[in-house]
């Protein structure tokens, strides 16, 4: 169990990782802005204080090391879903992975960012309240199939 539990752990952080370096290369080639992780750091430290859902996270109160919090909940987020993909797919799906559970989790966990993050910080489900919402969506998508792919890579190179 503890090998899955690594494994699981190391895929999902891995897979962040280059969640990110895909976030940067966009951001690099087409001036796509990056993730604003202290304002995600503000939503979640707001959790703790009773409050779900802002009208505006911008506009919410500061939290001190606000950017911190919301790498290190982006991160612990990315390992979950590291860990579920493998609790999924079991010690047999480790030692032969396949392409169906990892895209389907990485896909899937655009629905937590939809149904949960975004209308949390303000933008309403699936950043509906956004003027630029259908370029949100795709590159959301863009970005969990990313993340999909490289959690079976990453399954693959620890294999």
């Amino acid at each position: 169990m503890a090998n899955i539990i690594w494994h699981g752990l190391a895929i999902g952080i891995g897979a962040t990782v280059l969640f990110d370096l895909w976030n940067l290369l966009l951001n690099r080639l087409a001036g796509i802005p990056l993730p604003n992780w202290a304002l995600v750091g503000r939503w979640f430290r707001h959790l703790f204080r009773g409050r779900l859902v802002h009208q505006d996270i911008s506009r919410a109160e500061p939290v001190p090391q606000e950017l911190a919090w919301g790498w290190a909940f982006h991160y612990a987020v990315g390992a979950c879903f590291g860990l579920a993909t493998v609790l999924l797919g079991g010690s047999g799906w480790l030692k032969a992975p396949t392409l169906a559970i990892p895209m389907a989790v990485g896909i899937g966990t655009v629905l937590f960012g939809w149904l949960v993050l975004a209308p949390g910080m303000g933008a309403g489900i699936a950043a509906r309240l956004k003027p630029n919402a259908t370029r949100i969506r795709m590159l959301n998508l863009m970005a969990h199939t990313i993340f999909g792919l490289s959690m079976y890579a990453l399954a693959r190179l620890l294999n």
